[in-house]
């Protein structure tokens, strides 16, 4: 089937990969390489994370729970400290690449975030408002799992970006940073990308879609 849509993450794609952030923070702090990503795993339907990005839990709550987890895992943290890493740098070719589809496909975008994020008028909140602000305008539809009740790797939120832009899962691509976020967008017969890199994602987009993306700028 020919494509008609190209669906994106935002954070890992767009920005850059707060696991990066994550891994300074925890070397930083003393703490084991990959903690704050292996406490987001654990019990990855019901955690702190999953259920503060469908909005079941306020920050306050999911401060605790976040405490609760990591303290399980033998290395407390606490759920503020973390939030304001989730803000990244954009990623401009991204950003160029999504006009590009949005001239041939429709595009949409499939977020899992947090209503508030951390303490309004610090720096990082201002840029990844920002960010958001610059590039959400571009895209027919957007999910947000904490305004839909529903949260990436769950089925029905890829299905309920179908219905948006009125295709069928085997007429899109969609590109995400993280596997287990692929996997049932691939399950649902989409084209999935996972994104580890500007250059790799944009390959295999062009691939995916027959379009071209610009190259990287000369060093």
């Amino acid at each position: 089937m020919a494509v008609e849509a190209v669906i994106w993450d935002f954070g890992g794609v767009f920005t850059s990969s707060p696991f990066e952030a994550f891994n300074r923070f925890e070397a930083e702090r003393g703490l084991p390489k990959d903690l704050i990503r292996r406490i987001n795993a654990t019990n990855h339907h019901d955690n702190a994370w999953a259920l503060f990005e469908r909005n079941e839990v306020d920050a306050g709550r999911f401060d605790e729970l976040f405490l609760e987890e990591s303290t399980a895992l033998g290395h407390p943290v606490r759920g503020a400290d973390v939030l304001p890493l989730l803000s990244g740098q954009v990623r401009p070719r991204m950003v160029e690449a999504l006009k590009t589809c949005k001239q041939h496909f429709k595009v949409g975008c499939i977020t899992n975030n947090v209503v508030s994020m951390h303490s309004p008028g610090q720096d990082e909140i201002q840029r990844a408002a920002g960010a958001m602000g610059q590039i959400m305008p571009l895209f027919d539809a957007i999910i947000e799992s904490s305004k839909a009740g529903v949260r990436k790797p769950d089925p029905k939120i890829y299905m309920m970006m179908c219905d948006l832009l009125a295709v069928e899962p085997a007429a899109c691509v969609y590109l995400d940073d993280l596997g287990i976020n692929c996997k049932p967008a691939a399950q649902l017969g989409m084209k999935a990308i996972k994104v580890s890199g500007v250059d790799q994602a944009l390959g295999e987009l062009a691939e995916a879609t027959g379009l071209s993306f610009p190259a990287a700028e000369p060093a």
